[in-house]
């Protein structure tokens, strides 16, 4: 049974691709690529020549078909996307779960990762972050993210296209207020660009920017009283109410629905 490697290849300067990594490209029988004209060029920079199969959004499901069976029939395989790790807003999530429900061992290649790469360079606090990808354009779901932002009490990470990006900008200043964002463009390339600012001056630096961009959004300092109830024991949020001359009953009744709870399963805590 073969393996198959999630390889990581550069996000721009072609010198940042591992030495593991040219290895495995080197040693494995077949790459599966994103798009095999891009993975091309970068091994005719490598000076390697391996066969190569399409593995892009529209066509996982049927490939990924072809990769487990080569790879049960004993063949290693890589994984590449156009640029840096696939699986991350990029093909790879199917076959990988395929792998792993067929018992086939999935090795990971480290290397670049633009969010990453962005965040410590960002200035922005890294000790806790989440990674939101492409905001959705459906505007429930796009609505949806956008609350999860504004609340959010870590660093967020997003991705966008630059003909989508004062749109998304737009949609941001409507939450963010004062809050520090760092937009972070052609990350390792010759034009590499950090802006940092409120989403108010970022909007007036990036008006005609281009290539690949990645927003950083600092954590909101806001800690609504009321809402802050992760860290409160059941108890503890009974007596914040009880401080403020509510009755039984009503402080129940806050509690579930504070919760997202039935009044019956506080009551039961409280018998």
């Amino acid at each position: 049974m073969g393996k198959l490697y999630i390889v990581a290849t550069p996000i721009g300067n072609l010198d940042d691709i591992t030495l593991r990594a040219i290895k495995v490209l080197q040693e494995v029988d077949v790459i599966a690529a994103e798009d095999t004209r891009h993975t091309l060029k970068l091994l005719n920079h490598l000076e390697i020549s391996k066969p190569l199969i399409s593995y892009h959004r529209h066509n996982e499901d049927v490939k990924t078909e072809v990769l487990i069976e080569k790879l049960l029939e004993g063949q290693e395989v890589a994984l590449v996307s156009d640029a840096g790790t696939p699986g991350i807003c990029d093909p790879g999530e199917v076959v990988i779960k395929k792998c792993i429900e067929e018992g086939i061992e999935v090795v990971p290649i480290p290397g670049a990762c633009a969010m990453i790469n962005a965040l410590i360079a960002s200035g922005i606090d890294t000790k806790e972050f989440m990674f939101l990808g492409f905001l959705p354009l459906n505007k429930k779901l796009r609505k949806e993210k956008l609350e999860e932002i504004e609340k959010a009490r870590k660093t967020t990470i997003l991705y966008e296209a630059p003909h989508k990006l004062q749109a998304t900008l737009k949609d941001l200043s409507n939450i963010l207020e004062e809050r520090q964002v760092v937009l972070a463009r052609e990350l390792t390339k010759i034009h590499e660009e950090f802006m940092r600012g409120t989403i108010e001056e970022i909007i007036q630096k990036a008006e005609n920017v281009k290539g690949e961009i990645v927003l950083l959004i600092e954590a909101t300092e806001k800690v609504e009283a009321e809402n802050n109830f992760e860290n409160l024991s059941l108890e503890e949020h009974y007596e914040m109410y009880e401080k403020q001359g509510m009755q039984k009953k009503e402080i129940i009744k806050k509690i579930a629905k504070d919760r997202g709870l039935t009044k019956n399963e506080v009551y039961q805590r409280f018998i």
